[in-house]
């Protein structure tokens, strides 16, 4: 008996320690990276779309902040940029003389520019601004536009919500 007691003392200390580590780790992978902050804050004072933490929400969504990811449908860097995107709204934000979607500067100012062109695309439409803006980066303009708001279609719907649920634990940071 005393033996059974032992080892389970041992065990609830052991998961103690364990999530009391983990929630150190977790507040660590809840925030935005400290290098990138004044790039989100440049970025969004620039455009006056969506704020810091929206914009660093996004970059949580699209790439968990990974520069270098590449998505199944080619979409690269921080913010997802499809090339033909790229091509059309990619900027060189680091000034550099190089537009490059894997440079977070370049990216994320270029995100900042696009959706304040898609802002003007959706700005006709009813509902709550910022979710439209997210929608067509997500799905399109055009999709959003056709469905004169933001589409049925669940992974942009999700993409909206999630997005939003990340910046407002960015709030606090950003």
């Amino acid at each position: 008996m005393y033996h059974r007691v032992s080892l389970r003392a041992v065990l609830a200390v052991l998961l103690a320690v364990t999530l009391v580590a983990s929630c150190g780790i977790l507040r660590r992978t809840h925030r935005v990276p400290d290098d990138l902050i004044p790039v989100f804050r440049s970025a969004a004072t620039a455009y006056g779309i969506l704020t810091p933490a929206q914009l660093a929400a996004q970059a949580r969504v699209e790439s968990k902040f990974d520069a270098r990811a590449v998505s199944h449908a080619g979409a690269r860097g921080i913010m997802q940029f499809l090339p033909t995107t790229w091509a059309a709204f990619g900027l060189d934000g680091n000034e550099d003389g190089v537009a490059d979607p894997l440079d977070p500067r370049d990216a994320i100012l270029s995100a900042a520019y696009y959706e304040s062109r898609l802002a003007e695309q959706v700005a006709h439409l009813p509902g709550d601004r910022v979710s439209l803006i997210l929608a067509a980066y997500n799905a399109g303009p055009d999709a959003v536009r056709l469905a004169g708001g933001i589409p049925d279609i669940g992974e942009t719907q999700a993409y909206v919500t999630k997005v939003r649920d990340w910046a407002d634990t960015y709030s606090d940071q950003l």
